[in-house]
């Protein structure tokens, strides 16, 4: 039964932790309905959905590869089916793999590269097709991009490819009236940011930029929800880096 009364709908795919979780928290606080998008943990995305429903919002979770074009596709008509529309979307799945250029196992890239790089492009694509007027897109980036550490050369040509699409989906959107941006967090407290960290190595991260602390899930969140708002629709084809001034 379609709840479609004025209700903007959010998908948020990986919204089951971390970043995602925050701002499916945060969408929910402001009145959206919420699909929450995850890959495997079932548990994690019930926790999300209870979250969100919590504050006072309609939610349910959607097991979607965000690769599978099928999936995906079964994502967006359930949310049709249940609220009516979709009107904002944001694309937080994201899979990591670090290694020097001269050692990558290439079965590794190819795994990164089908998440982040065609998991964002079918995301993308389905939200292209159905995303109601005055509806927003936004991918997600990562500030690593801009910074070349080493090892994240796999991870951040992948996310070099979501900022081009990002730009250029702006663009084709003209006449929709859909704002579409990329938010490129950088070091982020999330429970997969902290694994197989140091103490030390957090310490750095935490100084490297001029607020000389570590980013919060919600300061993530508010952006997010910013940019998907009628009061950030103005903001439109860009790329925000997310990090505290970090270089």
């Amino acid at each position: 039964m379609s709840i479609d009364n004025g209700i903007r709908v959010a998908i948020v795919a990986g919204g089951s932790r971390g970043i995602g979780r925050a701002i499916v928290r945060r969408l929910a606080e402001q009145g959206y309905a919420v699909v929450v998008g995850y890959a495997g943990n079932a548990d994690e995305a019930a926790a999300a959905v209870k979250e969100a429903t919590a504050a006072g919002a309609a939610a349910f979770a959607y097991r979607a590869d965000v690769a599978d074009e099928s999936a995906v596709a079964g994502m967006f008509a359930e949310a049709e089916a249940r609220f009516g529309g979709v009107d904002v979307v944001l694309n937080l799945a994201g899979r990591l793999y670090l290694a020097p250029v001269a050692e990558m196992d290439l079965d590794e890239v190819d795994a990164l590269h089908r998440t982040n790089i065609r998991g964002a492009f079918v995301v993308a694509r389905e939200a292209a097709r159905r995303v109601r007027r005055g509806g927003s897109i936004t991918l997600f980036s990562t500030s690593v991009v801009g910074t070349y550490h080493l090892t994240y050369g796999a991870y951040a040509a992948s996310k070099g490819a979501v900022e081009a699409l990002s730009k250029t989906l702006a663009r084709e959107m003209r006449g929709r009236d859909v704002n579409v941006n990329a938010i490129a967090p950088g070091p982020t407290a999330t429970e997969l940011f902290f694994e197989g960290k140091s103490d030390e190595v957090i310490d750095q991260l935490a100084l490297a930029n001029p607020l000389e602390r570590m980013g919060e899930p919600r300061d993530i969140a508010e952006l997010a929800a910013f940019l998907s708002s009628p009061e950030g629709h103005w903001v439109n084809g860009q790329v925000v880096r997310a990090n505290g001034g970090m270089i």
